[in-house]
């Protein structure tokens, strides 16, 4: 039995870590920490958690947490984890940091996060959290850096063609959509209802910090630098990613054959769904679920690809989870559907 500990428990992705362990047989959740006025049942922050949860949401105490957990969550904000991380591990505990702050190499994450990281040794170590990259990294790792939402459904969904691309020269153009969730729960008037409601809105335009993490990890699997053009969009839902990624399809193999090479690719991955070709996934597919869904068509000399996934699950909690069951030898599937 595994003790588990959530820090960060209030935020978005800190109530979707929860449901998802205690669907887990395997693991007991042993400390919840947050941002709090004072000790509170996390029942009574939640009442949905009730009769089926029984611990105190305090604040972060790295003592005390680290006497109760083998193993820590980290649900805190980019340029926050990076704070406590090395102190969980100093203490011997095993870390998944749902922030970007171990996912990219320092002077990358510099640029793009804007600060300086205060926990180089432990940056250098930690394993980006991808199972269908990494998943045998993952298993010894006592730190494992949770990928990005929008990078999970682009990854994923360029993976098994991306040296093909990259040899041709060819750039994918990837349009995002994503909910309302991919911001974290947090007061915002460009995320209040009135401002998302019946809208929607293009932001941050080839500037979003989640493309470098894109290129980062494209790059390394084709061997080669990989540019994406990335804009993303916030829809008028809570949540859910659909990526549809946009690449000339000149010298590429048609649909079927691509279709074939994903299938290829994803065969024995629990949680990645390839779609016939010409078939295209919905959000609903994969809504609720740890699942990406991929469909492939070739149109009028483009291939598209679109991707979907739940951005609570598969992009944050549900992959954090699916880790830890790598980390400790259980099945991958394991509380989570």
């Amino acid at each position: 039995m595994v003790k588990a500990g959530v820090v960060g428990a209030t935020g978005y992705t800190g109530e979707e870590l929860v449901t998802c362990l205690l669907k887990n047989p395997e693991v007991e959740i042993s400390s919840l920490s947050a941002l709090v006025d004072k000790p509170t049942e996390f029942s009574e922050m939640f009442p949905k958690f009730g009769k089926k949860l029984s611990v105190i949401c305090e604040n972060l105490d790295v003592v005390k947490i680290s006497a109760a957990c083998d193993l820590v969550f980290l649900a805190l904000p980019h340029t926050v984890s990076m704070q406590f991380a090395p102190r969980f591990l100093e203490n011997g505990k095993r870390v998944i940091d749902l922030s970007a702050d171990y996912r990219l190499p320092l002077d990358v994450y510099e640029k793009w996060y804007g600060t300086e990281h205060v926990d180089t040794e432990n940056l250098s170590k930690a394993v980006y959290g991808s199972p269908e990259m990494n998943r045998d990294s993952i298993r010894d790792a006592a730190l494992v850096a949770n990928p990005g939402c929008y990078p999970t459904s682009v990854i994923l969904g360029l993976l098994p063609l991306i040296k093909t691309l990259s040899k041709a020269g060819l750039e994918p153009i990837v349009d995002s959509k994503t909910g309302a969730t991919g911001a974290g729960r947090r007061a915002s008037v460009p995320l209040s209802f009135g401002e998302v409601d019946e809208n929607l809105k293009c932001y941050k335009a080839n500037e979003h910090q989640h493309m470098p993490e894109m290129e980062y990890i494209l790059s390394q699997s084709a061997g080669r630098k990989v540019t994406v053009n990335f804009t993303p969009h916030l829809l008028p839902l809570r949540r859910g990613i659909m990526s549809t990624i946009y690449v000339p399809h000149k010298g590429l193999p048609d649909a079927g054959a691509i279709c074939d090479l994903y299938n290829d690719r994803y065969e024995d991955e629990p949680f990645v769904r390839v779609r016939p070709a010409g078939e295209l996934p919905q959000m609903l597919d994969v809504a609720g679920t740890n699942f990406c869904d991929i469909g492939i068509k070739v149109s009028r000399g483009m291939l598209i690809i679109v991707s979907v996934i739940d951005n609570l699950l598969k992009g944050a909690s549900g992959q954090a989870v699916q880790n830890m069951n790598i980390m400790y030898g259980f099945d991958e599937r394991t509380g989570l559907l």
